[in-house]
């Protein structure tokens, strides 16, 4: 995967991922009041474990994903073999065994990976995506099937963003209607290039220990600090 698709797929991760926590339980009316019900539901998530699959243009990824709230991620890879990305709310680690490289990025200080914000399943998450998108309903506030031909119902969020600032101009969320847990999220570039990930085989409140998210990184591998941004004086 090029530099460029990694740093697009991990803005996606951490903007859309990191944040639906925090929210106020009201009547479903609307697509903002809907996304705020989503929000309560992942309140209540101290930590989950899933199955992932993310495409970028004509990459595909497979892997298994674990959370640890606030913000402890891990994404362990079977496609590509043994690559892995490690976020402990500080240090994010990008481990890329077909270039025997580690990537690390210290996130401090308001800084932003790719321009969003904080950790997968975090509150600042959902509170970026409020503040810099409008939400509405793609098709309806009722359950549409998640693709052509498929018999899984979901419901499906359009976000559009309010600057041009934002490098998504577009973030569909498909939602599943009786737990509330995003089943896909799908989210298109201003290069009009589409970044996907699809979630299943959802677990929650697991017990993850936080001794999952401590990453040794091979000691053959070379070491690349700052990635996405570098410190500047």
């Amino acid at each position: 995967m090029s530099v460029c698709k990694l740093q697009s797929v991990l803005f996606l991760f951490f903007l859309v991922g990191s944040g639906l926590r925090q929210a106020a339980a009201q009547e479903i009316v609307t697509a903002e009041r809907f996304l705020e019900s989503v929000s309560e539901r992942y309140k209540g998530i101290k930590d989950y474990e899933a199955r992932i699959a993310i495409r970028s243009g004509n990459t595909n990824m497979y892997g298994a994903v674990s959370h640890l709230a606030p913000s402890f991620l891990r994404i362990d890879f079977t496609t590509p073999a043994d690559q892995v990305i490690v976020f402990d709310g500080e240090l994010l680690t990008v481990y890329l065994p077909e270039y025997r490289a580690v990537l690390n990025q210290v996130v401090g200080g308001g800084r932003r990976p790719g321009a969003s914000g904080a950790s997968l399943a975090s509150s600042q998450g959902l509170a970026l995506l409020r503040r810099n998108y409008v939400s509405a309903f793609v098709t309806g506030p009722g359950p549409i099937p998640l693709e052509e031909g498929s018999g899984e119902l979901v419901v499906k969020l359009r976000l559009t963003r309010r600057s041009i600032s934002e490098g998504f101009r577009e973030i569909i969320l498909s939602i599943d209607p009786a737990t509330r847990l995003i089943r896909r999220i799908e989210g298109r570039t201003i290069a009009d290039s589409l970044v996907r990930f699809d979630f299943s085989q959802i677990q929650t409140n697991q017990g993850i220990p936080e001794g999952r998210f401590l990453y040794d990184s091979p000691a053959s591998a070379n070491l690349y600090n700052n990635f996405l941004f570098r410190d500047t004086d």
